[in-house]
């Protein structure tokens, strides 16, 4: 399935958090909190300015980035969890 994110939204892969702790405690699935960090799949044009002018989204595909807690629509592709959200919702691009 291909999408195509509109305006200013952004398709986001989460990156899977790490099973142990620095202790070297192994961390139960039901336990796990789910990541803040994902890699950017796919992101739209940008958003439209009041005068009308696109402007164009700051992350691009590939960036690894953190995002809000609550932030996105989870979405499933071909079986694999993703998240449909708005750019605002991105924090920072992890470089």
């Amino acid at each position: 399935m291909k999408l195509r994110p509109l305006h200013d939204q952004v398709l986001v892969l989460r990156l899977e958090s790490e099973a142990k702790t620095a202790g070297g405690i192994i961390i139960p699935d039901t336990a796990k909190e789910k990541p803040y960090q994902g890699e950017i799949i796919a992101a739209g044009p940008g958003k439209l300015d009041k005068d009308g002018k696109r402007i164009p989204p700051d992350v691009k595909k590939g960036d690894r980035v953190l995002f809000q807690r609550y932030a996105g629509t989870e979405v499933k592709i071909d079986g694999v969890e993703h998240l449909m959200m708005r750019e605002d919702d991105v924090l920072c691009i992890i470089e």
